[in-house]
């Protein structure tokens, strides 16, 4: 099951785009763009749909809260780890074949020290998980790594997301057949003194075209700790 009660979540509706709140979420909220069943969650995320404010592209992503809906916002010295673990698939990708399944995200900026994507190559009809990572928040650009190569489309990976208290930042990824890896790197120390929290789902990095050209996946597993 996915406690659905730590995650608000915006949909690509509205100018800016709307944001259900975690009541709402956790008392069965389903639309065009989110549907709850069977102990997964699908989320679709058209390339015309509308954006929040200081995005250039549609989302339906959930960002971390408290039950009653409140932000929830931690900085990583605050517990020896913060972790996001994930099992997914990835079901639609736009004409850019790139889309963004997960983040850490800081307060007050548009530039997050990591995102997590899959980038889609119609062919060879296989796709990479891959990372952009920012080292310090003056970072004009990210990083770019390939976590895990040759994912099909539909086909069920796994992640996890884990930032010490130390600022070491480790992933570990799944693949389909049961392989699999890690990668690690170090946070600078001027990422202390920020506000950060996780974000899931889908940030369709495309916005041209019509309705028909999404990013879409499924989530099987999301959860979320500090401890």
């Amino acid at each position: 099951m996915i406690d659905l009660a730590t995650w608000n979540l915006s949909i690509p509706v509205g100018i800016p785009a709307a944001t259900i709140d975690t009541p709402l979420l956790v008392n069965g909220y389903q639309d065009h763009y989110f549907q709850s069943q069977d102990g997964t969650i699908r989320l679709w995320a058209p390339v015309n749909g509308s954006t929040t404010p200081n995005s250039a592209y549609p989302r339906s992503e959930m960002r971390e809260t408290f039950a009653d809906g409140t932000l929830r916002n931690w900085k990583y010295p605050s517990a020896a780890n913060h972790t996001l673990n994930a099992s997914l698939s990835i079901e639609q990708v736009p004409s850019t074949g790139m889309i963004a399944i997960s983040q850490i995200h800081t307060k007050n900026s548009n530039s997050p020290p990591v995102m997590l994507g899959y980038q889609y190559y119609a062919k060879t009809g296989y796709g990479d998980i891959t990372l952009a990572w920012r080292a310090k928040p003056t970072d004009a650009n990210s990083k770019k790594v390939v976590l895990l190569k040759n994912v099909k489309l539909g086909q069920t990976f796994a992640y996890t997301i884990n930032l010490s208290s130390s600022g070491v930042l480790s992933i570990s990824t799944r693949a389909p057949s049961g392989t699999q890896s890690k990668w690690q790197g170090t946070l600078n120390k001027s990422w202390a003194s920020h506000l950060l929290y996780f974000k899931a789902g889908v940030y369709t990095l495309d916005n041209n075209g019509y309705e028909t050209e999404a990013g879409a996946a499924r989530f099987n597993q999301l959860s979320i700790a500090h401890r």
